[in-house]
């Protein structure tokens, strides 16, 4: 039977944190409607696939495990995991810990709650625990796609996200796609919810990108977005006789 929400974390080299995770997740699953659990493993050098493998033996029996024999990307990983996954939504979580699956419970709420079309959900991030080169970077990030993308997104690149599959799956689909799912899909009619959200520390190990990694890229996908959104061509209407 199919899943109403498939909670979708995508990894690399996080064996240390995937116990934690994994723990924090089974233990809110209570507290939504029947979900999924996937994880995909990008395509990790270290014990990351053996732990994920030590949960679903131990704790999380249902855990799905999806594993890349190399690195594809965030995009690459979320759409391997989504276009196999059974719910009718989406939830995104990274998986070093500085995102709290309880917030997941908040944003499912708000999509309920909201009057029309089905939303797309972003969990924001306004108090970012990270150093004050990350931040900058972020706030710069988002403050450039928001002005030139006009999504209405004060964080249109964080990782907690909550959307419809069908959604997702109708999108032009490139690695970099997530940090740009408030534009994208808001070109499509889908409205957008932004909900607040704690952000804490990572539990353990490092980030795989570096500040300026991070720039070079979004610039490129930056101006790839643009180009994208002015070549789709959508009616407004739809009238059947």
């Amino acid at each position: 039977m199919a899943s109403v929400i498939s909670i979708v974390v995508t990894v690399l080299n996080e064996a240390e944190n995937i116990f934690p995770v994994c723990r924090e997740i089974a233990g809110m699953l209570v507290e939504l409607p029947d979900c999924e659990v996937i994880f995909v493993d990008d395509g990790s050098t270290d014990q990351t696939l053996n732990q994920l493998i030590e949960v679903k033996n131990t704790f999380l029996p249902s855990l799905v495990i999806l594993s890349h024999n190399h690195r594809c990307g965030k995009s690459g990983a979320l759409l391997t995991a989504i276009a196999g996954a059974q719910g009718q939504w989406i939830a995104t979580m990274d998986g070093d810990g500085q995102d709290d699956p309880k917030e997941i419970i908040s944003m499912w709420k708000k999509s309920q709650q909201y009057k029309g079309r089905e939303p797309l959900v972003v969990g924001v991030r306004l108090k970012r625990n990270d150093n004050f080169s990350r931040r900058f970077a972020t706030i710069f990030a988002n403050g450039l796609r928001r002005k030139l993308l006009k999504d209405g997104c004060v964080d249109t690149g964080a990782p907690m996200k909550l959307f419809l599959r069908d959604d997702f799956m109708k999108l032009p689909h490139f690695e970099g796609l997530h940090r740009f799912l408030p534009a994208l899909l808001g070109h499509y009619g889908v409205p957008l919810v932004c909900h607040e959200v704690h952000h804490r520390q990572r539990l353990n190990g490092v980030s795989k990108y570096t500040n300026f990694n991070r720039a070079l890229v979004g610039i490129r996908d930056l101006l790839g977005v643009i180009w994208l959104l002015n070549r789709i061509r959508l009616p407004k209407k739809i009238t059947k006789y």
